[in-house]
């Protein structure tokens, strides 16, 4: 045989392989789950990938390795509503969520994170689900007396812990504070004003006030909105998703408006993680309003 003819035999037997391989995976084979969305995905196979911070009370995973928290408590209904029952959670830092959701790595984003005009540029949010405000983490006693981000302002010695990616690390770039250390988590914040390194740490209240009720060490200051500018900087906390997800997104704003429509289907789910009538957010407070910055 020439070496024409063998390339023209080796040639002819790949079209026949690739052709059997076709025939064998069905035509379109692996190409199926590529047309299919999030959403039909997550319903075909009854699994969603959620990311959280491991904030308490919004998210976190408890000793036992369950996921849990309020978003959870949400979400694990609202899924449950949609075909969805298997939840896997993945624990990131908070600067990573959206990041990471847009790369892939999950299908949503579950840490009653802010809705925020930057953020929105980058990301889908659902509609409003947690109203929250303010607060300071201070050693026992508040030696410095601080009563919110304005005091830390005037104060000026103040080392203020903020978490990156936070609403709050804004506040204090908004405020022109720059005596700052940057932590990584809820966690760690508290942990720098309990070794010193931070004076104080920043976050929103139902959080801080939920991890520290059993520390001796630490206190919270009252919850505060803050102002900046002359206007009240309102806090709503969504779920986030791709931009590309909108059959995921509709299909999920429409279970959740039965959950904030009624107060006492919103309080089964989230009264047990600390937050009350006070943190459902209004009827007619928009996702849209908090993206355009329309309210502060």
């Amino acid at each position: 045989m020439s070496k024409r003819t063998a390339r023209t035999a080796l040639a002819t037997l790949g079209v026949l392989t690739l052709a059997l391989a076709g025939c064998a995976s069905g035509g379109s084979g692996d190409n199926d789950d590529d047309a299919m969305t999030t959403l039909e995905k997550a319903q075909d196979s009854g699994k969603i990938t959620l990311a959280i911070a491991s904030e308490r009370p919004y998210s976190w995973v408890d000793e036992s390795g369950e996921p849990t928290g309020a978003t959870i408590a949400m979400h694990e209904h609202i899924f449950k509503e949609l075909g969805i029952d298997d939840i896997e959670v993945k624990e990131v830092a908070w600067d990573s969520l959206i990041p990471g959701l847009n790369a892939g790595r999950w299908d949503a984003v579950s840490a009653g994170m802010s809705i925020l005009p930057d953020r929105c540029a980058e990301a889908a949010f659902s509609d409003p689900e947690i109203m929250y405000t303010t607060t300071l983490v201070v050693p026992a006693g508040n030696p410095q007396g601080l009563t919110d981000l304005d005091s830390v302002v005037e104060n000026g010695d103040v080392k203020l812990a903020v978490q990156s990616g936070a609403i709050e690390e804004g506040y204090a770039k908004d405020l022109g504070y720059t005596n700052v250390i940057n932590v990584d988590s809820a966690t760690s914040g508290l942990e720098a004003v309990q070794n010193g390194r931070a004076d104080a740490f920043t976050l929103t209240a139902v959080s801080l006030n939920w991890m520290t009720k059993d520390m001796d060490d630490l206190e919270t200051t009252e919850a505060f909105v803050q102002t900046i500018d002359g206007v009240e900087q309102i806090g709503a906390g969504a779920t986030v998703f791709r931009k590309k997800d909108t059959d995921l997104l509709e299909a999920y704003n429409k279970e959740l408006a039965k959950i904030t429509g009624e107060e006492q289907n919103y309080l089964d789910l989230v009264e047990p993680f600390g937050f009350t009538a006070e943190n459902l957010p209004p009827a007619d407070l928009t996702t849209e309003q908090l993206c355009a910055g329309d309210l502060g």
